[in-house]
Order: C-alpha cells, then structure tokens, then sequence
C-alpha cells in the first residue's frame, strides 16, 4: 500500500462497514462523527476518500459494535469480488491463483485491506505475510477479521474449489469464536499469538486454474487498475493529500503532525505546498470552514460545532466563520439546515 493515511480508496469498504454496523442498529450520525464522510458519499459508487477517513470510520464501528472477537469476521463476509470493482474483474479473470494473487497484491491499493501483504515462496510452500504495523493497534483485530472472512468470501466466488490451505497464524489471543477460523480455511488449527498473521499453502496452489479465466479480459481489467491507481495518485498531488488527512483529523492537526503522516519533513511539506501555490495555513483554514459548514448543516449547535473544531470560545469560532462566509455561523445554520451537502476533495 502507498501514500499513507492519504491514500485514496474507494467508497465502497466504508460502504459495507457501515452496512454491517447499521444492521446492528448503530446511529449513521455515530459512525460518520470525525470521518469527514458524508451521507451522500455513500450514496455515490464514484467517491473516494483516504485511508485515515476509512480507519477514523473503523474506529466508530468498532466503538459501535463493541470490540468483541467475531465481529469483523462477520464485517468481512460483506465483501464479494464485485464490490472490489476492476480489481475485483480482473481476479475473476485470472488464469490461475499465481496470477490472481500477484495482481492482488500489486494493486492492494484498491482492495479494502487496510494492511500491507507480502508472497513469500520456498521450494514447498507459498505463504501470504501481513503486516499490520501501519494499522492503529485498536482496530488490528477487526481488520485482520474482516480481511480473512473476505478472502474466504472471495475465493468462494471466485475458486471451484477450497484451496488447500496447510497452515494459519494471526497475531492475537485465542477465542473459541475462532473456530470459525479454520472451518473457513479448511485447516485443522490456528495458531494464536504468532508475532505475524500467515495464511501458508503447498507451492502447487498457485497452478489451481480459475473457472472464469480469460487472459484478455484480465489484461484489460489490469490496465483499467494501473489507469485508476495512476488517476489517484495525479489528482491527489501534495495539496490534496494535505486536505484530506485534515478532513480525517477535524481539520485538527498542526504542520508537524501532516508532515509525519505523509513521511516528510515540515520544510519539505511546506516547499511542495508553495510549488502548488498554496500554504499549510490556507488548507487548514479552508479545510475547518468546509468542516464548519458541514457540521452546522448537519444539525449541531454553533457552540457544539465550535468545541468540534478545537476553537476556545464561540465567540473566536463566530468571528472566524464571518470571515469565511461573511454571515454568522447561526443564520448560516438557519438556512441550510437539513440540505444535502457535497463531499469535500
């Protein structure tokens, strides 16, 4: 995975998380609180928002749900190659699982993996390895559910077979609800508590030939991925990238923590904003009144939306929306209260 908490995903993972959460009666307005997301967005199939947006949404659902063993497991049996869009096409058409599992993890970007994956192959075996050290510590157990309940959904559709997996690692404690661990895999016992989670099978389960292949069909699916990855990267640029990890901070966050999201020093960050013409203060300033606006429509009070963006009084969040707006936060709200609003990028 690249980019960092900037990364531009698709829409659709938060989509199916707050798919799952809503079927557990869990309050839109609760799992959308500090995302940045809104509403419309997940309405619209074209969106996208960042990594960070994706996590800050996880974190809601997990505060939701109740962090309990199973319940990403159940979040992941949402996922089915469709959903993954051209990534999703181009697995599908895939001649055998070699070829399907390398452009998996080419373009991991665009699955819904919020953890990087490595294919470590020997004489005998191939093992898939996770990392999840870029995953805050809170959320590694879900993500790691949610992943291989969707890996299993995936190859259901996708193999017209169970692969033969021979062993599974993952990096937390056992739970008799992780039996379910290895009827989905077919293996006999999970080991808990490894230092990495490794799904690890015979090195001839890459010549399993998948029933839908078609070279062509899998080359165009592929360029269709390179061209999207490619598009993300070019629209986002520094700015953008900048813009959208304040948008899943609440536009709360000073230079120095943006820069270390994007793994650059402050001077460079400022730098390439001034190449973009534009400054850290001019995002941050922008980004809080598209927050401000966003909160206010939504329904909060004006001192509510104030102690939202981090400002010490109404009266210096008052002051500042006039400048934006050249109104007062409350008749802003009277106005607009209840319309639909656009998703900010």
């Amino acid at each position: 995975m690249t980019d960092g908490l900037a990364q531009l995903r698709s829409i659709t993972s938060a989509a199916l998380l707050v798919e799952f959460a809503r079927g557990r009666d869990i309050p839109l307005t609760a799992l959308l609180r500090d995302t940045g997301i809104r509403e419309a967005d997940l309405m619209d199939s074209t969106a996208e928002i960042t990594l960070g947006q994706e996590l800050a949404l996880m974190r809601n659902v997990v505060t939701g749900v109740g962090d309990e063993p199973g319940m990403g497991l159940m979040a992941g049996l949402l996922c089915h190659p469709p959903s993954l869009g051209v990534l999703g096409f181009a697995l599908m058409s895939c001649p055998t699982v070699r070829e399907a599992v390398g452009l998996a993890l080419r373009y991991a970007d665009l699955s819904f993996t919020v953890a990087r994956h490595t294919l470590v192959l020997n004489e005998f075996e191939a093992s898939i390895i996770r990392d999840d050290s870029a995953v805050p510590r809170d959320l590694r157990r879900f993500a790691v559910e949610r992943d291989v309940a969707a890996i299993w959904t995936i190859q259901q559709d996708v193999l017209p077979m169970r692969p033969p997996i021979t062993r599974v690692a993952v990096a937390f404690p056992p739970h008799p609800v992780y039996e379910m661990f290895g009827a989905m895999l077919g293996v006999e016992e999970v080991v808990f508590n490894a230092p990495r989670s490794v799904v690890t099978g015979p090195m001839n389960i890459q010549d399993l030939q998948l029933p839908q292949a078609n070279s062509a069909t899998a080359r165009f699916y592929e360029q269709q991925c390179a061209d999207l990855v490619q598009r993300r990267k070019r629209r986002l640029g520094i700015s953008g990238q900048v813009r959208q990890l304040l948008i899943g901070r609440g536009g709360i966050a000073d230079q120095a923590r943006i820069a270390a999201d994007l793994d650059i020093s402050v001077r460079t960050l400022r730098r390439r904003l001034a190449d973009e013409g534009t400054t850290f203060r001019e995002l941050t300033t922008e980004t809080i009144g598209l927050l401000a606006e966003e909160l206010l429509i939504t329904g909060m009070t004006v001192e509510q939306a104030a102690i939202r963006l981090g400002y010490a009084s109404v009266s210096a969040f008052t002051s500042a929306f006039r400048a934006w707006k050249g109104q007062s936060p409350g008749q802003f709200a009277r106005e607009n209260r209840g319309r639909v609003s656009s998703r900010v990028s």
